[in-house]
């Protein structure tokens, strides 16, 4: 048995029951995902900084650059405190586009603290303790795991939650978000083709033809049913180092 399937159980509905793969190109995986990590968190001075290395690491692997230079040009053309307030609007106090992975299945619920508990645990069992600055399912916490801790279990673990990746992606996209471009990027190392649609994704995740929404506010990504009782909540290289969310353990679980 797998240490996701251990931690986390088999799938339900809302994520998809991931099984390993061959990642035919790990070393353009991880930079995306590290790279992402960095375009997804918070902006500060030392990520402005880092965008030309970020540039040039993306470009040495392959992937395609032009799909983030949106976001760097947003990064870079206004002073860093006005970009600082616009992240905030729209990824801490908005509910169109939320980075945790897990708001997306279980909303606010009891059934989400357990899903929490399994992510530390995942990191536990791999030498890192998070530290207090993010939830665990934030996903460039998850990104940096993926990328720097353990290739295979956060790439399983992306695709456990690829529902919530992509209706993410797709909130990005309907909102015309420069961010759209690191979620393409991230969504481009796990296997398969993107869902094209909302539709698609909800069959992804489980539920088969689309669902009755009346009454969901329109900027309310809680867009997946009620499940289980209670109300769903919808679904390195040295260039590329950066202060870790993720530190050494200091004790065993």
């Amino acid at each position: 048995m797998s240490r996701l399937a251990r931690l986390f159980g088999l799938a339900k509905k809302g994520t998809v029951e991931s099984e390993p793969w061959e990642d035919r190109d790990p070393a353009r995986s991880a930079v995306i995902r590290q790279a992402a990590a960095m375009l997804l968190g918070y902006p500060d001075r030392e990520l402005i900084e880092r965008l030309p290395a970020i540039r040039e690491a993306l470009a040495e692997v392959g992937a395609d650059v032009a799909a983030v230079e949106p976001l760097m040009k947003w990064l870079m053309d206004r002073p860093l405190a006005d970009v600082q307030g616009d992240y905030v609007q729209e990824f801490d106090l908005s509910r169109r586009h939320p980075l945790h992975l897990t708001y997306w299945t279980d909303g606010d619920t009891r059934r989400r603290g357990e899903a929490l508990l399994a992510f530390k645990q995942m990191y536990r069992e791999n030498g890192r303790e998070l530290d207090d600055s993010e939830l665990p399912d934030h996903l460039p916490v998850v990104l940096e795991f993926a990328a720097l801790v353990n290739p295979e279990d956060g790439a399983q673990l992306l695709q456990r939650y690829r529902p919530s990746l992509e209706l993410l992606r797709l909130a990005l996209k309907d909102d015309s978000l420069p961010q759209l471009g690191a979620l393409e990027l991230v969504c481009s190392t796990l296997p398969g083709p993107s869902p094209e649609d909302r539709d698609a994704v909800m069959r992804m995740a489980g539920y088969g033809p689309p669902t009755e929404t009346v009454g969901l506010q329109p900027f309310d990504p809680r867009l997946l049913p009620v499940v289980d009782g209670d109300q769903s909540a919808g679904l390195e290289a040295a260039s590329l180092t950066s202060p870790s969310n993720l530190t050494s353990a200091r004790g065993s679980a």
